[in-house]
């Protein structure tokens, strides 16, 4: 579905340094010649890094869309580690040659943004999860589902740009973030989502669906009454008793008729 995109094809982060480089390169042209290719070749590089194209967005009310351009690394059950349960996680790997915006993966509300200090390690690394600096954006789905998504720094990435705040509502496709020179995101959604992507997947920005996230969650199964727990854990000695009184006259039954006989 075509939508309206309200940010320039190259992203308004990436202005400054494209700018400098650009200038830069010119410079060195007129006064060094060949010696300015390097400059020219980073100026393209910054060009095609900080592009942000709009893209098509499904609209399923339970698709859980990528929030990012890169490649599936992680799909598996495991604690999320900012509301401490258990989770569907799915983990995206951007290098430098993908489109670094992040995007909301669904419609929703945002609880919270937290922030940690942390290491840069190659963001390819499972660890990088919980060692490496990140941000995290908590929010509740238009439906009440709990869900979480994380900007990751990387080994070259250094800088996490993150630009909604607690009560702020998202649009699925929205943005709200940017991560420069490669990195990771992770989302971490309840456990009856259904993946649809599978390591080694490469995956688009909005357009490709992780998941499908029913909207409601399931019902917990009903609390056993007491009597009944007590019901269930007794033996059945009624019918038991009813077996051995069955067995004794059929004794009795055979006994007769050999004395008859």
């Amino acid at each position: 579905m075509k939508h309206f995109y309200p940010h320039p094809i190259i992203a308004r982060e990436g202005w400054p340094i494209i700018g400098i480089a650009f200038l830069l390169s010119v410079l060195l042209s007129f006064c060094c010649g060949w010696l300015a290719l390097p400059f020219w070749l980073f100026t393209v590089f910054a060009l095609q890094f900080f592009r942000d194209p709009s893209r098509p967005i499904p609209q399923d009310p339970e698709a859980v869309l990528s929030p990012v351009d890169g490649r599936v690394v992680v799909v598996e059950r495991a604690t999320d580690p900012y509301r401490h349960t258990e989770a569907l996680k799915i983990s995206i790997f951007m290098n430098v040659f993908n489109v670094h915006s992040q995007k909301a993966p669904a419609d929703c509300t945002v609880e919270a943004v937290e922030y940690n200090k942390g290491k840069f390690l190659n963001a390819d690394l499972d660890k990088a999860s919980v060692e490496n600096e990140r941000n995290a954006v908590l929010a509740t789905t238009a439906s009440g589902r709990k869900i979480t998504f994380v900007q990751v720094a990387g080994l070259v990435a250094r800088r996490i740009l993150c630009y909604t705040t607690p009560g702020s509502r998202l649009s699925r496709g929205e943005r709200y973030g940017f991560i420069r020179f490669g990195s990771r995101v992770d989302v971490y959604l309840p456990v009856d989502a259904q993946a649809k992507v599978v390591i080694g997947d490469k995956v688009t920005g909005v357009s490709t669906v992780l998941a499908h996230l029913p909207l409601t969650a399931p019902e917990a199964a009903a609390p056993q009454t007491e009597a009944a727990a007590e019901t269930a854990s007794r033996p059945n000695t009624e019918v038991a008793q009813a077996e051995i009184e069955a067995a004794a006259e059929k004794v009795r039954h055979a006994v007769a008729q050999e004395f008859k006989d």
